[in-house]
This record gives C-alpha cells, structure tokens and sequence, in this order.
C-alpha cells in the first residue's frame, strides 16, 4: 500500500498516525473540518481536504478524488457513520476504524477480542452524544466493521485503551505530571494498586498501520501497552522521568471523604481492573514502546507544553486537607 486516508488526523491519535505513515512511505491525505491548525501545513506529502466525516457526500468524493488504498477512520464515533464508511470506501484494500476499549460489555481480566462480550447498543443509544454511550456506540461501530467484512469488504477495528503521550488534549496525564511535578507528597486514590490499561500514543499509531497492512478482515485487534503498572507505580514512574523524589501518599474511600473528595474525582482511577490482552496484536508482529522510554517523551512533552490537566482532578486545597488528616492517623 501506498497512499492513505486518515479521517481526522491533526490532533492526537490521527496526528501520530500521519507521522508514523510518513516514516513508512505512504502519502497521506487529511480529511477533517479544519478546526484545528495543521501540523503538516506545507509537507508536500500530506493533502488535506476539508469536509465533514458525518456527511456521506463528503466521503464518497475523497473515495474518488483520493481513490487511497488504506483508510482510517479516526474519527467515527456513530454506528452509521461506520456503516457508511465501510460502504463507501469497499473497495479499498483495507478500512481500519479505531474503537475502543470501552466498547466491552462484561468486566474480565483481561479482555479478549471475540472472547468478551461487547456492549449492547440500542436504537436510542447509537444517535445519543452523551459519554454515557461512548461504549455502546464503539461497540455497534464494531459489529458494522464485522458486517461489512461478511460482505467481502477488508474492514478491520482497533481497540485501544487509555491513550497517552505528546500532543494529548484529554491532559489526563498532564493532571498527574503536573502533580508530581510540583508536590513533594502525591496522593493515590484507593490502595494504589488500582490497574487501568494505557497505550502510548506512538504504539497506537503503529497498530493501526500494522493492522491495515497485515491484520485480517472482520477482526479486532486491541492495543495497550505489554507492561502494565499499577496507579502508584505510574505516579513512580513519572517521578523518576522527571528527576524527582515524591511520597505517593495512599487515601481510601474514607479518608478522602474526611477532605471533601471522592476515589471517582481522580483521573485514571478505575475500581476494578481493565485490562486488555494484546497478543493478538503482538502475533501481527506489532511491538510496544518500553514504558520508561514512552513515559519520557510524554513528560518531555508536558514540560514544553501549556497543559496542566487543571480542569481535571480534585483542588490541591482539599487534598493538603486529605494530607492533613493522614498525618493525624
């Protein structure tokens, strides 16, 4: 393959994609609404068309106009967008669309493609615009990948958990970087052995090319980092990346409560474990960045960046009130 269509592909996920399609020899063309500045404004290997994903015109004019071998859908966060796509582009040698790991339905360690059980989806559920069906919606744009490789299309789906790394506008992680970047004493919701799956942004990028390129029609394929630390050890990791010596300081339900806080305030929290497996992926030849080498680049990032996650997470007031009653047990 040669030449790409990223749908989306100038702020997070989309934006390394292009670059890791660059660093392998395919000319790219951008398809989004141009709401965000362009990364790749004046690379002569990178096209972009402006439209918008959601209207069915739009995409079967970059399908002949663009006539790309791959396509990945970045982007869709509708079921009949998906259904749309994967028509639309049918005879492309492959349609990658990125769901996500929320897109399980039943709570298992780990989660497996085609083992799992996803989520169902209802009528109401596949037009809502609320978090609250962010799964069910993924989970429906997957069976609409499923049914069109039945149909003889080569539509594949990504699944990635958490994602992290430079250029995140989510700033969940920056909300922890800044954290122990600026504290001396960090608090860790619950024991601190709370485990919520991530995948480093650069890694992603990769699944997805390595997806269209070798995976097979009809299939998942999940993505996360191989190595999974706990929440404490997250907060380690970040500590020793930015040169600095911290107290992970662990709070229980309880102990927040006393300060006004709760264990769901806190970013990246997640009570019972979520983990997918990832060999699957790893059998395609796909491999994960060592955590310490991928925690590095995102707090390099964080420190040249703005970001500071502050819209996020709990006030440093109430939790030096948490720290405080801590230190009376």
């Amino acid at each position: 393959m040669d030449t790409a269509l990223v749908i989306g592909g100038t702020r997070f996920i989309g934006r390394h994609l292009v670059e890791e399609l660059l660093e392998h020899d395919y000319d790219v063309t951008i398809l989004n609404r141009g709401n965000h500045e362009n990364p790749f404004e004046g690379n002569d290997r990178v096209e972009r068309v402006e439209g918008d994903r959601t209207n069915d015109s739009v995409l079967e004019a970059a399908a002949s106009t663009v006539d790309p071998d791959a396509v990945f859908d970045c982007v869709a966060y509708y079921p009949k967008d998906v259904r749309a796509a994967t028509g639309i582009f049918a005879d492309c040698e492959a349609y990658v669309y990125v769901s996500s790991g929320a897109a399980y339905g039943s709570e298992e360690i780990p989660k497996r493609e085609g083992v799992t059980s996803l989520e169902p989806c209802t009528p109401d559920q596949a037009t809502d615009d609320s978090m609250d069906t962010y799964g069910n919606r993924k989970a429906e744009g997957d069976r609409a990948v499923f049914a069109a490789a039945e149909n003889g299309i080569d539509a594949m789906s990504v699944r990635p958990c958490i994602v992290y790394g430079p250029h995140d506008y989510t700033e969940r992680l920056d909300w922890w970087i800044d954290r122990v970047n600026r504290f001396d004493r960090v608090i860790v919701p619950g024991d601190g052995t709370n485990v919520w799956h991530r995948a480093y942004v650069e890694d992603v990028a990769a699944a997805l090319r390595i997806v269209a390129e070798r995976g097979e029609a009809g299939e998942a394929y999940n993505v996360g980092d191989r190595r999974l630390v706990t929440l404490e050890e997250l907060v380690e990791l970040i500590a020793a990346q930015l040169g600095t010596d911290i107290e992970a300081v662990t709070a229980g339900p309880h102990e927040l409560e006393a300060g006004g806080l709760s264990l769901d305030e806190y970013l990246l929290y997640r009570e019972y474990p979520h983990v997918l497996s990832t060999a699957k992926l790893a059998d395609l030849g796909w491999e994960s960045t060592p955590l310490e080498e991928a925690m590095g680049r995102s707090v390099a990032a964080h420190l040249e960046s703005d970001r500071d996650g502050s819209e996020h997470g709990p006030e440093r007031e109430a939790e030096e009130r948490v720290l405080g009653i801590l230190e009376t047990l």
